[in-house]
């Protein structure tokens, strides 16, 4: 069982930063593409950034410019800083490492931006 552990979340205000971490086991980290999803009550969960293997990144249109992903090989740690945040942030953050048909998710980390 592939176990990804996401670190970072909490209370935050508006126009603040946080930084995400989620941990991935080495056996797969460097072979696999890592993204951020979140999902806020009521809705579907969403992307928010990605990145692959080679470390290309790609952005949700409503993060993009605010938030960066990259992924350190060396650690087996994929980040998500977000900066300029919005009420709208809120939401439940998960990882997810994906290969193919193949996909593994973290257990998800809580966001809160108070206005």
């Amino acid at each position: 069982q592939v176990k990804l552990v996401e670190s970072g979340g909490g209370l935050v205000q508006v126009g603040g930063s946080l930084r995400l971490s989620c941990a991935a086991p080495i056996s797969i980290f460097s072979s696999y593409n890592m993204g951020w999803y979140r999902q806020a009550p009521g809705k579907e969960r969403e992307l928010v950034a990605s990145i692959t293997s080679a470390g290309f990144a790609n952005y949700a249109d409503s993060v993009r410019g605010r938030f960066t992903i990259s992924r350190d090989n060396a650690k087996n740690t994929v980040y998500l800083q977000m900066n300029r945040l919005k009420p709208e942030d809120t939401a439940a953050y998960y990882c997810k490492a994906y290969r193919f048909a193949v996909n593994f998710w973290g257990q998800g980390t809580q966001v809160t931006v108070s206005s």
